[in-house]
């Protein structure tokens, strides 16, 4: 708990001086405008800036977007598919921000981004609460809905365990560092398990778990938390901690027929349009089970079986080549990156990728339980695409700063 406090306190002194540095920044024009200059990317830089990546996020986003429109159209007109252009608009201004500044200062900062994520879950999971298919995940301040807390709760908690890997000197497998790297961990999972959201808290703990594994920790340990969890898991069952919807998903994902209008309905619909959509699929707008609104929630977490229904296996395919290719080039940037900081950064974008990638489209083809995951950059919703460009913003400034440069 010492830890804990000193971490705190620090981040709240960072913060305070960072708070007067901007208070006297506007009270002089010069320095304001010297403040602006900074965030202006030198040229020298833009040349090491991988921009196939962001093109790829880019199609991958645009894709998205029509596939979106598919799925809302009849209902909503165009309203959700120019609401998500906005946020992929203010995901590249946020991408550039990300950019102007050197991740090594934003390393310095990660306790503040840390434990603003931690706050926000704190008052989300306590008073500005709102619940949505059974997850308070959902900031509501009241009748405005703000955004998922637990969204930057996941950028704050990759920043956070990839600078204490960093600080951290020689074996992470001792019991001092285990402890410290699980107590930050844990912090934020808690709250995320409290609200309660199962898929969430499943991609904090896979982010964790890719970092930690590539810092070295040892597999008998990783074998010993998946058992640890399988045993929780059996024990709380029948308990009050087991939320019903959690044990309902779990059934389902057994015998989604079981239950073909309630639990399994999902499931179901997501596997018989996904079907339909043979090779090449039924065409752009022409999705029988999307337009009839038979798999809820097509436009968010079931996004991939509009893909699977009108684009086919082709279009399944497209976009898996696409995944594919930014997770190669996120697992190079981490090899090549000139510290650890930048290689457990890459490493956890990489992970929370990876893991939300395969769980969505696992989810919709009846693989893996559903979970609420969304699919990045494809699923409609602004924290998470926001969150999505500014985790790839962080994995392009450690590739364009991977080797000193002379300006």
């Amino acid at each position: 708990m010492c830890i804990i406090h000193y971490s705190f306190k620090k981040a709240v002194y960072k913060l305070y001086i960072a708070f007067f540095e901007f208070s006297c920044y506007n009270h002089n024009v010069v320095e304001g405008e010297k403040m602006l200059e900074k965030l202006k990317i030198n040229k020298k830089l833009l040349r090491e800036l991988d921009y196939s990546i962001i093109i790829i996020c880019l199609i991958i986003a645009f894709f998205g977007a029509l596939n979106i429109y598919s799925a809302t159209h009849l209902k909503v007109g165009i309203a959700v598919f120019k609401s998500q252009l906005v946020w992929i608009t203010l995901g590249l201004i946020v991408t550039y921000l990300m950019l102007a500044i050197d991740y090594s200062l934003i390393e310095n900062y990660a306790d503040i981004i840390y434990w603003f994520g931690v706050i926000l879950l704190f008052l989300n999971d306590t008073i500005f609460k709102s619940t949505v298919n059974g997850a308070g995940s959902w900031l509501k301040i009241g009748s405005v809905t703000i955004g998922q807390p637990s969204e930057l709760a996941k950028v704050g908690l990759i920043l956070m365990i990839a600078k204490k890997v960093d600080q951290m000197e020689g074996d992470i497998n001792n019991l001092k560092n285990l402890s410290t790297l699980a107590l930050y961990a844990g912090i934020p999972m808690v709250l995320i398990v409290i609200q309660p959201d199962m898929g969430m808290t499943m991609v904090c703990f896979f982010i964790v778990l890719g970092m930690l594994f590539i810092a070295g920790l040892n597999p008998k340990i990783i074998a010993g938390g998946f058992s640890a969890i399988f045993v929780a898991i059996i024990g709380i069952w029948n308990s009050p901690l087991m939320q019903p919807h959690w044990k309902e998903r779990l059934i389902s994902f057994v015998n989604p027929e079981s239950d073909e209008l309630g639990v399994g309905l999902q499931v179901v619909q997501s596997k018989i349009g996904i079907g339909s959509g043979g090779f090449a699929g039924k065409g752009f707008l022409k999705g029988t089970q999307v337009a009839g609104g038979f798999v809820p929630e097509s436009h968010t977490d079931f996004i991939f079986a509009v893909v699977g229904e009108e684009w086919g296996f082709i279009g399944a395919v497209f976009l898996l080549v696409l995944y594919g290719i930014l997770m190669y080039k996120f697992i190079n940037i981490a090899r090549d990156s000139k510290d650890r900081f930048g290689t457990m950064v890459s490493v956890g974008v990489a992970s929370m990728f990876l893991f939300s990638i395969l769980q969505n489209m696992g989810m919709t083809i009846g693989l893996v339980p559903v979970s609420g995951i969304t699919l990045p950059f494809m699923s409609y919703g602004g924290s998470a695409l926001t969150t999505a460009f500014m985790s790839v913003a962080l994995v392009l400034n450690v590739g364009m700063r991977k080797k000193k440069i002379n300006f």
